[in-house]
């Protein structure tokens, strides 16, 4: 199944509201995503540029769209961005299908 991570951040009422009740935002992901027939693998907390970092299972790109767009539109994250990651095994794949595609494929001018 196909993974994605998704980084994003929360707004300041979400950083408020959760400072005066602190809670697992673990179980509350892993309810969207379960709704949406994924997985939570993993969220973590980060510092930097973004405030959280969200490691999915869903079966396609949209399943994890639809959680991703109920997640915003609640108004407490925002900035969400999403990566697809692919195993090392899947990556040696696809250098194997880009071997084949180069030598039928011709670059822009002729080179």
């Amino acid at each position: 199944m196909p993974i994605y991570i998704t980084q994003g951040r929360y707004t300041r009422d979400a950083v408020k509201g959760m400072i005066v009740r602190p809670e697992d935002r673990a179980e509350a992901v892993s309810r969207l995503l379960s709704k949406a027939c994924g997985r939570l693998i993993g969220l973590y907390f980060t510092f930097g540029e973004y405030d959280f970092m969200v490691i999915a299972e869903a079966p396609s790109e949209t399943q994890i769209a639809a959680a991703l767009l109920a997640a915003a539109s609640g108004g407490g994250v925002t900035d969400l961005r999403t990566t697809l990651a692919m195993t090392s095994l899947e990556a040696k794949g696809a250098f194997a299908a880009a071997n084949d595609l180069m030598r039928s494929y011709q670059s822009p001018g002729g080179t």
